[in-house]
């Protein structure tokens, strides 16, 4: 999908399952290819200075959409980054098609048990109230809405450490780059 610009100038952009530490995988892995890192919901949260939870909040899905859709553009811009974001946000109107025309997109996934787990972990008491357990599994669909998109790498980490993942990461992208750059074979017979 991004075959118009040279491998070295495409992005790598993660997405995945909650639970799954992506900004921490991001950044590791930013450093371990010596590439920049952008987190596309740390920059709408700081833009508005609101988690997304609060611009949902106060002003809405619709707008927050708006604003997913101008960071995701400017993000795409980019060239040779590591870019961290949402499967809710990639999936939302044409965001997946921006990021996705400049580079490969590697969606972090975790079995559904361990997602469960990691959510009731993340909850904490909140967990066993009906109503906002109910909300957490329906962000929690959501963000599997992400499994499919065409044109992933799909990695299942859910028995990975986060130096394994970033070790998978940093291997599977330098592969790609080394096969990039090798020359096709000649058809011609000399």
């Amino acid at each position: 999908m991004s075959s118009f610009l040279p491998f070295s100038e495409r992005n790598l952009i993660l997405t995945g399952a909650i639970g799954v530490t992506q900004t921490q995988i991001g950044r590791e892995l930013a450093a371990a290819l010596s590439m920049p890192f952008v987190n596309v919901d740390q920059i709408i949260a700081e833009r508005l200075d609101m988690t997304i939870d609060e611009i949902r909040a106060y002003y809405g899905e619709t707008r927050l959409k708006s604003i997913e859709a101008e960071i995701v553009e400017e993000t795409a811009l980019r060239r040779s980054t590591v870019i961290r974001v949402s499967g809710r946000t990639l999936i939302n109107g044409d965001n997946y098609a921006y990021l996705a025309a400049t580079g490969m997109v590697f969606c972090l996934m975790v079995d559904l048990d361990a997602m469960l787990q990691r959510l009731h972990i993340s909850m904490g008491a909140r967990y066993h109230d009906p109503k906002d357990r109910a909300l957490a599994l329906g962000e929690l669909e959501r963000e599997r809405m992400v499994h499919r998109l065409d044109d992933l790498h799909r990695m299942n980490v859910t028995r990975m450490t986060t130096d394994e993942i970033v070790a998978t990461l940093a291997t599977t992208w330098r592969s790609l780059i080394v096969r990039s750059s090798t020359p096709a074979p000649s058809n011609n017979d000399g």
